[in-house]
């Protein structure tokens, strides 16, 4: 279970990697995020998002349309 789930279904880039920026911070050092997105470039955009913030990328799977990410605050 995360500890914190952000919905940006709905939403294009870069809407849903400035929420996920802001909603990392909410999350403990070592808790987790839940992201839903409908946006099939988020994959990519929260792949390059974790690498660049040294974030770790637990989960990352699609069903029905709904991209669904599990991102770790590693810092």
């Amino acid at each position: 279970m995360a500890d914190k789930t952000l919905d940006t279904q709905g939403q294009n880039c870069p809407l849903p990697i400035l929420k996920v920026k802001k909603a990392i911070g909410e999350v403990p050092v070592g808790g987790t995020l839940e992201v839903l997105a409908s946006d099939p470039g988020s994959v990519d955009d929260f792949a390059a998002f974790c690498k660049q913030a040294k974030h770790e990328m637990v989960e990352s799977s699609e069903a029905s349309g709904v991209y669904r990410f599990l991102i770790k605050r590693m810092a």
